[in-house]
């Protein structure tokens, strides 16, 4: 179906084999085999012909190239805690009550504390912020299972702190508590334990609700959504997305959805679309003014976010060139210290190069960031990298592809994964 389909979108624009192939550097026996059924389309190759093609994304919906991590969404309420690969689950909604964690809502724990007492809670709650920074920090620098089993501790001591403390402290230990469980499942996503980010996101949202944090809740919507984005489910990245839309929220979260929905009409090859959701992210995030009561939702290593998730997005789009420019704009920004962002969209950046043509420049881009790739652990960097390699391997006899090769194999193979 895909071949000739690319034969009849490619007559209809009035464009020989030869003429395409150069526009998506592709040789012409290869896209000759693709057109005839002989070679399987990748997902790169169909956006790069539907941009080209001017087809709209129907070539990119006949290719079935979604990564599999992990198992559908689920409500965990109800499940039984067991042990993961990197620390305990995060507890069901009944065990939260049980702990005692909510008691900071009851009647059980006196409303006003002596002077001695509020002063400790409030340097308790300074403390716990200022650590959930540095795990940030950390987060940046280090493998997601050398920084899971610390945040998933960390959960439970907030919690035992919370029914100890006063109602305001106790309320606003258990508030960090979402985020530190909102955390723990990125670095879930980032191990590629799918159900475990799932799982983590959703024990924050509980979490969320028991202190009437409807702002964290909403922003769980587009923590899922990324993990659509990563599977390849363009349509329920975009519902997810969308879903957040309807609420009165903080413009910042109303500007993350909508870059989420960016994405998600990027993945469908709608490009009018994600070009709104883009414009509309751009204005809400404009608004956004930090009023340092928490910690930030969303990156803070990006200086112009929409503009980087504009390069991903043109690349999802099947236009490398525009994407290059972007990213190369774009990462001389990033500090040198966020190694886990510099190899994201690094990785990205490589690709948008390599997809281009310029496999030498692409090489060297690669060889950069093998190491910050290497010593974070990405499951989700990883994605981009064998969507790299794969590229690269179209180019066996360049000199730079050659040296890179066992480069790029040995930061792909499951034993050169950090532990």
């Amino acid at each position: 179906m895909f071949g000739s389909e690319l034969r009849r979108a490619r007559i209809e624009a009035g464009m020989t084999l030869v003429q395409l192939a150069k526009r998506v550097h592709y040789s012409k026996g290869q896209l000759s085999k693709v057109e005839t059924g002989h070679k399987r389309p990748t997902i790169e190759l169909a956006r790069l012909c539907d941009a080209a093609l001017a087809a709209g994304g129907r070539l990119s919906t006949l290719v079935d190239d979604r990564p599999r991590t992990g198992g559908a969404m689920r409500d965990p309420s109800d499940e039984q805690v067991t042990p993961t690969s990197y620390g305990d689950a995060p507890p069901a909604r009944r065990q939260i009550l049980a702990s005692g964690a909510a008691s900071v809502f009851g009647t059980g724990l006196p409303q006003h504390r002596p002077t001695t007492g509020a002063l400790a809670d409030e340097t308790l709650l300074d403390a716990s912020r200022a650590l959930f920074d540095q795990f940030r920090r950390l987060g940046q620098t280090a493998p997601p299972g050398a920084v899971l089993p610390a945040l998933g501790e960390q959960t439970r001591t907030l919690r035992a702190l919370a029914a100890r403390s006063g109602t305001r402290t106790g309320n606003g230990l258990l508030v960090l508590c979402a985020r530190y469980a909102e955390f723990a499942g990125w670095m879930a996503q980032e191990a590629g334990q799918e159900e475990a980010a799932l799982r983590w996101t959703s024990h924050a949202v509980e979490l969320a609700h028991i202190t009437d944090d409807s702002y964290l809740a909403s922003y769980a919507l587009v923590r899922r959504g990324l993990i659509s984005y990563y599977r390849g489910d363009a349509s329920e990245t975009i519902a997810l997305a969308q879903g957040v839309r309807a609420r009165r929220l903080p413009s910042r979260i109303l500007g993350l959805a909508a870059q989420r929905e960016a994405q998600g009409h990027a993945l469908a090859g709608d490009y009018d679309a994600c070009s709104r959701e883009l414009d509309r992210a751009r204005s809400l995030l404009a608004k956004d003014v930090a009023d340092g009561s928490g910690p930030v939702l969303g990156t803070t290593h990006l200086t112009d976010p929409v503009s980087m998730i504009t390069g991903w997005c043109l690349l999802d789009l099947g236009r490398p060139r525009q994407a290059a420019q972007v990213f190369d704009h774009e990462m001389a920004q990033i500090p040198s210290g966020a190694l886990r962002t510099r190899a994201r969209y690094g990785a990205r950046q490589a690709l948008a190069h390599a997809l281009d043509g310029e496999i030498d420049h692409a090489c060297d881009l690669t060889r950069d960031l093998l190491s910050a790739a290497h010593i974070v652990g990405s499951a989700t960097i990883t994605l981009d990298l064998r969507r790299l390699a794969h590229t690269l391997g179209r180019h066996p006899r360049n000199n730079a592809v050659k040296e890179l090769a066992p480069l790029l194999a040995f930061a792909l193979s499951p034993t050169a994964q950090p532990l």
